[in-house]
């Protein structure tokens, strides 16, 4: 599967809330990076990271665009709420290894109602 196809499936999959099944996505060492949060190493740990995040918030992605260069594919997208950002993902063998996103963290909590950082 191509990149493109990958993000589709994972776009699907977000917004399905089912942490195990966006898991199955990735590479048994990925790494997830959203800027705003410290790094996710291993699958395991990013099945967690999704378990905590779909129980924290309804979130749902909605696709503004995606392009595709090579193995990489970039998620432009918004959500209901207001919210946008964008993601790069690195997909080797139709699995994500690398994911990098981008986006207002403040504005996120704020828009969910969850506690804000004291630092």
């Amino acid at each position: 599967m191509r990149p493109k196809g990958v993000i589709l499936q994972w776009v699907e999959l977000f917004n399905s809330g089912n942490s195990d099944e966006i898991t199955e996505l990735y590479h048994e060492d990925a790494i997830n990076h959203q800027v705003a949060n410290e790094q996710v190493v291993g699958k395991k740990a990013i099945r967690e990271m999704f378990a905590k995040e779909f129980a924290s918030a309804e979130m749902t992605c909605i696709v503004e665009n995606i392009f595709e260069d090579g193995e990489w594919a970039i998620l432009e997208w918004k959500d209901p709420l207001g919210l946008r950002g964008c993601g790069f993902f690195r997909i080797t063998e139709a699995k994500i290894i690398f994911q990098r996103g981008y986006w207002d963290k403040l504005s996120f909590l704020r828009m969910h109602n969850l506690p804000l950082p004291t630092e």
